[in-house]
């Protein structure tokens, strides 16, 4: 049988391999045979080549230091070591320069077919497994789909989706992920519904609701500081589930993760009622009614987000809370590096509250530039994108500073994001708010379909800016676009990622606790 996998074998013995080269063609590989290093660095450039066996021990050039020069032609390649020697010191310097896998003289042929197998089938082998069990997950999350699920099964089935999205971007399966694809957009228009049904009764406490962001520090956050030891809560702005699993590994290299858990995020999922209702510990409607002057709407004028720390200290006050806290907003590299270069002085503090708005910015900026909607093309990108930024931030060199202390972190966010694809029509005056995921106006027209109409926004404790304001939310992956120039915006906002509405990626957010070891 055809492998399509083909193999250069560089040994200056080739001719008494002879049997394991026949063996393996017989197996389906292609093999080429040289007899040196400097044949094997020129054939290795062949992109046919998947894989390299090179004897350690070859006259002229070493196995070392061609292993050396082919790794600056083709650094992705996988080498086998192959050799007579297995001294700690050459094998810590053959592991040290990369390769796969080595085997002692005199190898055999199932000694051979065995390092082909772990190294190039392992790909193909993890991915014809991860398809199967998702195919297999896919029937479940389909049937529970059809079940009354209440709010912490929408996070279970949130949370499964996002694992597999992970786990099949790992493995390239695209037909797939076409598939994972088709099934998180129908849980979002599943999750619509729910939200229709009972988001109302949650923040009016109709009925007993999840956590939600007005009431995050009350409920999960306060409680934990009776130990006396530093908390640390950090907030990184529009962060969704997905990316925060992709960071996640990356902080439990140096804090032991003491629970994963989730907060719903309140309506609209923007910056300016989310983020405000953690820290005030109240819906918009009661921040405006207990702190006038400290509130603005969409249309009034100036920064939305410019008094967290009066929200903070209020809510603080309110809850009769006796400990010294700081609140620290980073916007740029140059704070970011000034957190870094400070952060071990606010361990006399017992809560520190920092917010951190790389991710919002990156979320932006894709909108704005060509570049960026390249590098972040899709959510797979959009996540690549996101590790690469945490790994090299001033905010990981921090966390990294603090592990050696003895600390509490929390990693959270205000909201997430959805990439946007189905434009929706909207007729609206001059004064209706301009977000793409929800509008405040008056005389709104729309498609009902891809709404979560508010029509009375008292009813989801939002400030009512005139009589007859309501409130729209879009669904699923729908943005507003208004008729006038609507070709254009649609062009210009498609494939883009925006806040505001409902989805599961939007309003589902993560709440980490990590803990010193």
């Amino acid at each position: 049988m055809k492998n399509d996998i083909t193999i250069l074998w560089a040994d200056d013995e080739i001719d008494l391999l002879k049997p394991q080269i026949l063996f393996l063609e017989e197996k389906g590989y292609d093999v080429v045979a040289v007899s040196n290093g400097q044949d094997a660095i020129d054939k290795c450039t062949d992109p046919q080549v998947d894989l390299i066996f090179l004897d350690e021990g070859m006259p002229g050039l070493s196995g070392l230091e061609t292993l050396q020069l082919i790794k600056e032609k083709r650094p992705s390649v996988p080498i086998v070591m192959i050799t007579k020697n297995e001294t700690e010191g050459l094998m810590e310097e053959a592991i040290g320069s990369q390769i796969s896998d080595y085997l002692i003289k005199p190898v055999k042929s199932q000694q051979i077919l065995l390092a082909i197998k772990k190294i190039v089938d392992n790909k193909r082998l993890v991915s014809e497994k991860t398809d199967s069990n998702y195919q297999k997950e896919f029937q479940k999350i389909f049937f529970t789909l059809q079940d009354a699920l209440d709010a912490e099964q929408w996070f279970d089935i949130y949370k499964k989706l996002v694992h597999w999205e992970i786990q099949l971007d790992k493995t390239g399966a695209t037909n797939m992920k076409e598939v994972l694809t088709s099934q998180k957009a129908e849980a979002n228009v599943e999750f619509g519904k729910f939200i229709d049904k009972n988001y109302i009764n949650w923040v009016n406490g109709k009925t007993k609701g999840p956590v939600m962001s007005h009431n995050l520090l009350t409920e999960k956050v306060f409680p934990l500081m009776t130990d006396k030891v530093p908390t640390f809560f950090i907030l990184i702005d529009n962060l969704r589930f997905d990316q925060w699993k992709i960071i996640e590994p990356m902080i439990s290299e140096s804090f032991k993760l003491k629970s994963e858990d989730y907060f719903y995020s309140i309506l609209p999922t923007a910056t300016q009622y989310a983020r405000n209702a953690i820290f005030a510990g109240m819906m918009p409607s009661e921040i405006e009614k207990r702190l006038p002057s400290l509130w603005l709407n969409d249309e009034d004028e100036g920064g939305k987000n410019m008094q967290e720390p009066e929200f903070l200290k209020d809510q603080i006050v309110r809850n009769r809370l006796n400990f010294k806290y700081t609140y620290h907003k980073i916007l740029n590299h140059a704070e970011g590096k000034q957190l870094e270069e400070n952060i071990l002085n606010l361990m006399t503090s017992d809560f520190n509250a920092i917010v951190y708005n790389f991710v919002d910015m990156l979320s932006h900026a894709r909108t704005e530039m060509e570049v960026l909607k390249e590098l972040a093309s899709d959510e797979t990108a959009y996540r690549s994108l996101t590790r690469s930024w945490f790994d090299h931030s001033p905010l990981y060199n921090a966390l990294r500073k603090l592990a050696e202390k003895k600390v509490r972190i929390i990693i959270t966010t205000d909201h997430g994001t959805i990439r946007v694809n189905t434009p929706s029509k909207v007729v609206a005056d001059r004064n209706t708010t301009t977000n793409l995921r929800y509008k405040s106006g008056k005389n709104l027209q729309f498609n009902k379909k891809d709404v979560f109409e508010v029509k009375n926004p008292g009813d989801a404790c939002l400030p009512k800016q005139h009589i007859s304001s309501t409130f729209i939310f879009a669904k699923e992956d729908c943005f507003f676009a208004y008729p006038n120039n609507y070709n254009y915006y649609v062009n210009y906002f498609k494939n883009t990622f925006q806040h505001g509405g409902v989805s599961l990626e939007e309003m589902i957010v993560p709440f980490a606790v990590f803990e010193s070891f």
